[in-house]
């Protein structure tokens, strides 16, 4: 079963959510908060799986919610998922920066929703790659030089590889068939780089490869 928490101040959304979400068998919500600060200490007190956070709340917002919850060495198991009005503004960089799985437009098919949600649980790959690539493309600017990133001289080889094709926006499927591996040797190339760059999850090892120089943003 599914946990999920959800944290918006429009009880019109997140009743819209929660009636989605009740609809599935294997998909559970256990509470619900109208800002960051309620939200914090629900996630505290249920240990959801998913925390959908609205990026934009009075009082504490979505990014500051965010930043707790990754901090706090209790919550490790809670993936937080932005919810956005706005698709890539400025406000979803830096929630993916404060440690969030990744985020979903409000206005997303009831279907992709769902879909996304069981992904996230799963600690997959939830960005789909033309929004990884636009949201890289957009908001990572002059790199770092290459291998100063914490932990990137550890990585073999493989996993370098595996790492750039993450930060590209490919799910292990697609690396595995880049990489002519199976998808099991690919999600155990990208988990061991997450554990030696201390990546909380997908999200943030995109952000640490680009941060790195490892793999630089297109120019326009």
């Amino acid at each position: 079963m599914i946990r999920v928490l959800l944290v918006d101040d429009q009880p019109l959304i997140r009743s819209g959510f929660r009636a989605l979400l009740d609809l599935e068998d294997d998909i559970e919500v256990v509470a619900e908060a109208a800002d960051g600060s309620e939200g914090v200490a629900l996630a505290g007190q249920h240990l959801p799986d998913i925390a959908l956070i609205d990026i934009q709340m009075p009082g504490m917002d979505g990014i500051e919610a965010t930043r707790r919850i990754a901090a706090d060495p209790a919550l490790a198991g809670v993936h937080v998922v932005i919810l956005t009005n706005y698709g890539l503004d400025e406000y979803v960089f830096h929630a993916l920066r404060a440690g969030a799985a990744g985020f979903l437009v409000k206005d997303i098919r009831p279907e992709d929703f769902l879909h996304s949600v069981r992904v996230a649980a799963r600690g997959d790959a939830l960005l789909a790659p033309s929004i990884t690539r636009r949201l890289i493309n957009r908001y990572v600017s002059q790199p770092l030089v290459i291998g100063t990133g914490p932990g990137l001289k550890e990585l073999t080889t493989r996993e370098r590889e595996a790492v750039t094709l993450v930060a590209q926006g490919l799910s292990n499927d697609e690396i595995a068939d880049h990489m002519v591996i199976s998808p099991l040797t690919a999600k155990t190339h990208v988990n061991r780089a997450m554990t030696k760059l201390r990546a909380r999850d997908r999200a943030q090892l995109v952000v640490l490869a680009y941060e790195s120089g490892l793999v630089a943003p297109r120019k326009s």
